[in-house]
């Protein structure tokens, strides 16, 4: 009875975490460029009460008896899929279809040469604005990270559009282009850079729609949007939440009734207890 008290404990812990996790999906359900979770459960080791044999001269042989000491947590995966994409209408707010990562990071572009960022992180929310200075960057502050085209190889540039610039846009090839005050000819203000790693799930969620990379993830590839091996970029558009809310709900109420039958076998164990300790009266 103590035993199988123990097994439900690990049972109300693991799906403790997995409700902690729905809950947080369905706290992001409307947050931009969100990547959804899920829980995984996994046994945890068995007691052998006696071990199994082989075929003998006078036996067909026996197998093993074991019993479960309970559940533990398997994983909690990053689920990569692509969110729905909404049109918002503001030139600065840029999707990815497709494979990539915007780059942003903490810099300073008013050096000379300009201080590129030490560490960079990666997000697919491309809700973007303009700092004073014109620069691109994330409503945190963060750089967002394009490509010099102009170099072989291509290296990191800031993208900084002019004071009184008008008719901003972006293209599927990541060019961020406007016209000039005054007016003139349409003119680039850089290319948006994407990344792409082997293993997306392997990456670190930071706050703020941002992840940062890891070794599980595998080694950086750079490139610009291409709509081949990169994704394309499509302006006016953000990519949303790719949580599904069917699906949440009823991973929630799968958590509450693991939780509940398991708090039921902790009930059960206790009076078969009380009823043993009884037995003396």
């Amino acid at each position: 009875m103590i035993r199988g008290m123990y097994s439900a404990i690990s049972g109300l812990r693991t799906h403790q975490t997995m409700l902690d996790v729905t809950a947080n999906n369905l706290a992001n359900v409307n947050t931009v460029g969100y990547k959804s979770s899920r829980t995984t459960f996994k046994d945890q080791l068995q007691q052998t009460l006696y071990g199994g044999s082989a075929e003998g001269p006078n036996t067909g042989g026996t197998n093993a008896a074991q019993v479960g000491l309970g559940v533990q947590l398997g994983s909690v995966d990053a689920v990569m899929a692509p969110g729905s994409m909404q049109s918002t209408g503001n030139p600065l707010d840029v999707a990815i279809q497709g494979e990539g990562w915007f780059r942003v990071g903490a810099g300073d572009p008013s050096t000379t040469p300009a201080t590129m960022p030490t560490e960079m992180n990666y997000t697919r929310a491309g809700n973007f604005i303009r700092n004073d200075q014109g620069y691109l960057v994330t409503p945190e502050g963060l750089y967002v990270m394009g490509r010099d085209k102009t170099t072989t190889p291509n290296t990191d540039a800031y993208i900084q559009i002019p004071g009184g610039a008008t008719g901003v846009a972006v293209g599927p090839d990541g060019a961020v282009s406007y016209v000039p005050a005054g007016g003139g000819s349409r003119t680039t203000a850089g290319t948006i850079g994407l990344a792409k790693f082997p293993n997306d799930e392997g990456l670190l969620r930071l706050s703020g729609n941002r992840w940062a990379a890891h070794p599980a993830a595998g080694i950086e590839n750079v490139g610009t949007p291409d709509g081949s091996t990169f994704g394309s970029t499509m302006g006016g558009m953000l990519e949303m939440s790719n949580v599904d809310l069917a699906s949440e709900f009823t991973n929630m109420i799968v958590a509450q009734r693991g939780f509940q039958a398991n708090s039921r076998v902790i009930s059960t164990a206790d009076e078969m207890l009380q009823d043993l300790v009884n037995l003396k009266h």
